[in-house]
């Protein structure tokens, strides 16, 4: 009977040590301040601490005058009115401390990593004249959609911070051998607020690739831009932020946004 009371004095002495070693490491650890932003399909809460802005294309080859769309007829309009919010949201999200991701389309000069002779990502892009030598407004000799041209730079209004990751892709989705997910990873990010062009084409690709890989996507309306279907009664712009309404994350805008970290710095002021 003894050996029995001294073996649940035990147990408890050493179960009481567990809770309050427990109890201290918990009260140690720092508690998560999530934020609520207002979007659709409802609002989301996002941990700033945990949320990267990923930036897509807005470089001078997709919204720029004299880059590869504009040379091809291509109205970039869209992309250049885009600009002013994303730059706006960029301000506050490097204010509150989130990651910057920039995703930059761009090949090697031997458009060894274009893909194979009959695959579309090749046969399209050489339509655009992808690689052709050209001479950039600021009068450098540059070619379309090469590394470390004129005409993969980001354009000027949202140059990156030293800060800031840039990642080179080669096909429409950021994730396609890449080591955006590696990075994301690393920091620990499961938020993404995701701008950039094009809505349809490669800012929806990463979108789809992230939510495959569970990732929180939030698309910002303004920040971004569709060329193709621009002129009809429903763009292709409306239709991908409709998937991602209603299947692949959320939609919200840059006001939004803004005021939502706003509203988390009023309180950290208190």
């Amino acid at each position: 009977m003894q050996s029995v009371v001294l073996r649940f004095i035990v147990i408890a002495l050493v179960s009481g040590e567990f809770c309050i070693a427990f109890g201290a490491a918990s009260a140690a650890e720092p508690k998560n301040e999530m934020v609520t932003l207002n979007a659709k399909p409802e609002p989301i809460a996002i941990d700033p601490a945990r949320s990267a802005v990923i930036v897509v294309d807005m470089e001078n080859d997709f919204a720029a005058k004299g880059g590869m769309f504009d040379r091809a007829g291509v109205d970039v309009s869209g992309a250049q009115k885009a600009i002013g919010p994303t730059a706006k949201v960029l301000a506050a999200a490097r204010q509150a401390g989130l990651k910057i991701v920039y995703l930059k389309m761009g090949y090697r000069p031997d458009l060894s990593d274009l893909g194979a002779t009959d695959s579309v990502n090749r046969t399209r892009h050489l339509k655009f004249g992808v690689g052709q030598k050209i001479q950039a407004p600021d009068g450098r000799e540059s070619r379309l959609l090469i590394r470390d041209t004129w005409d993969t730079d980001i354009v000027p209004e949202l140059k990156p911070q030293a800060s800031d990751i840039v990642i080179y892709k080669t096909r429409f989705s950021g994730f396609y051998q890449t080591d955006l997910d590696a990075t994301l990873k690393k920091f620990g990010i499961k938020y993404l607020i995701v701008t950039g062009v094009t809505t349809s084409i490669c800012v929806e690709s990463t979108v789809r690739d992230a939510m495959f890989r569970d990732y929180l996507c939030v698309m910002l309306r303004d920040c971004m831009s569709e060329p193709i279907g621009h002129d009809l009664p429903r763009t292709n712009h409306d239709a991908s932020l409709l998937n991602a309404e209603v299947l692949l994350g959320w939609v919200s805008d840059s006001d939004q946004f803004i005021k939502a970290l706003a509203a988390k710095a009023s309180q950290a002021a208190r």
